[in-house]
C-alpha cells in the first residue's frame, strides 16, 4: 500500500551550455564504443564522462554491485556532472536499492535518465530523495542506436529546461493515440516498466501512486502476463489514488488488443485512460518526467506539464 511519505527536494538546474553528462550502467552490460559516445555528445555541444562500470561486465551485470553503486554515487556527488544517462537496462538496479545514499542524492539533485530496469531507480529516487527523473533515452539503444525523432529532441528539450508549466509534451502525430476512457486529470506522473513495478512491490522502491497519473509500458510480455501484472497492482492497492492512466508501448500487443483489458482494470476507477504513447522499448522513445505534476487530457489526447522541472 501507499504507506511511505514521498520526500520533497529542491529542483535541479537545467542543462547549462557545454553540459557534462555522466554515463553509468546500474544494470546490465553492453559493449560501448567510447569514441562514438564522446563524439555524439561533443557534436551537440556537450561533454561526457564514462564511469568505470559502463566498461565492465560481471556476467549479466555491468560490473560488481559495489562498482555500479559507486558510479551512481560519484556521478551525483560530482559538481561537474549536470545529468546522468544510463547505458542500458537489462537487470541489476534492484540489487543497489538498499545501499543507495538518498541523503547524498538529495543534496546533489540532478536528472537521471533511463527506462526498463531503471524503473526501480526512478521509483526509489522519487520516494526517498524527491527527485524528478526522466523515463527516456539511454545511450546504447537510443542515442547511439539512431532512433527516430522525437527521441533525441524530447530528451534534450526536457533536460535543457525548454519546457515549462503548461507546455505540452509533444507526441509524434504519425503514431495515433487512443482515448480508451475520455476525461482530464492532474497528478504526479509515476510508473515505468510494468514488470519492474510488480517486482518492486513490498520493497523501498514500491511505486507511490497517490494523486498520480500512472504510466505503464513493457516489452516481450504476452497479454495474459500484462493482465497478471495489472491485477497484481490492483490487489496491492496501487490503483487507489490513481487520477489517470497513460499507457505506453507494449511491443507485440496492439492498442486494439490491449483496450479490453485496460477497460476491465481501469474502467471501474472512472479515470481518463490514454493509450499508445511511444515511450520506452519502442522507436521513437518520447521522454517523460517522472515525479512531475502533469495534466492528462485523454479526450484531447494531450499531456502537459503542470509544474516547472528545473530552477532557472
Amino acid at each position: 500500500m501507499n504507506c511511505v511519505e514521498t520526500v520533497e527536494t529542491p529542483l535541479p538546474r537545467a542543462l547549462p551550455d557545454n553540459a557534462r553528462f555522466a554515463i553509468v550502467a546500474p544494470a546490465g552490460p553492453a559493449r560501448l564504443d567510447t569514441d562514438k559516445a564522446r563524439q555524439w555528445f561533443e557534436s551537440r555541444g556537450y561533454q561526457c564522462r564514462i564511469y568505470p562500470g559502463a566498461l565492465q561486465a560481471d556476467g549479466y551485470l555491468a560490473g560488481s554491485d559495489e562498482q555500479r553503486l559507486q558510479d551512481l554515487h560519484d556521478a551525483f556527488r560530482d559538481p561537474a556532472i549536470d545529468a546522468i544517462v544510463c547505458m542500458r537496462g537489462g537487470y541489476g538496479s534492484m540489487r543497489l536499492l538498499d545501499r543507495l545514499d538518498f541523503d547524498l542524492i538529495r543534496r546533489h539533485p540532478k536528472p537521471l535518465v533511463g527506462y526498463s530496469d531503471i524503473t526501480a531507480l526512478h521509483c526509489a529516487l522519487s520516494r526517498h530523495a524527491g527527485l524528478v527523473t526522466f523515463h527516456g533515452a539511454m545511450l546504447n539503444a537510443d542515442l547511439l542506436g539512431g532512433k527516430q525523432e522525437p527521441t533525441e529532441r524530447s530528451f534534450l528539450e526536457q533536460l535543457g529546461g525548454r519546457l515549462g508549466q503548461g507546455d505540452a509534451i509533444v507526441h509524434p502525430a504519425v503514431y495515433p493515440l487512443s482515448s480508451v476512457v475520455p476525461g482530464e486529470a492532474v497528478g504526479r506522473l509515476v510508473g515505468g516498466n510494468l514488470s519492474l513495478l510488480g517486482a518492486t512491490l513490498g520493497t523501498l522502491a514500491e511505486v507511490d501512486t497517490r494523486d498520480s497519473i500512472l504510466f505503464i509500458e513493457d516489452v516481450n510480455e504476452p497479454l495474459y502476463r500484462v493482465d497478471r501484472l495489472l491485477t497484481q497492482l490492483r490487489l496491492a492497492g496501487k490503483l487507489e489514488g490513481v487520477r489517470g492512466v497513460l499507457v505506453g508501448d507494449f511491443a507485440g500487443i496492439t492498442v486494439t488488443a490491449l483496450s479490453p483489458l485496460l477497460l476491465d482494470i481501469f474502467g471501474p476507477l472512472g479515470v481518463p485512460v490514454l493509450a499508445g504513447w511511444r515511450s520506452g522499448h519502442c522507436d521513437p522513445n518520447v521522454c517523460l518526467p517522472l515525479g512531475a505534476r502533469v495534466r492528462l487530457d485523454s479526450t484531447a489526447q494531450s499531456l502537459r506539464l503542470a509544474q516547472a522541472l528545473f530552477k532557472h
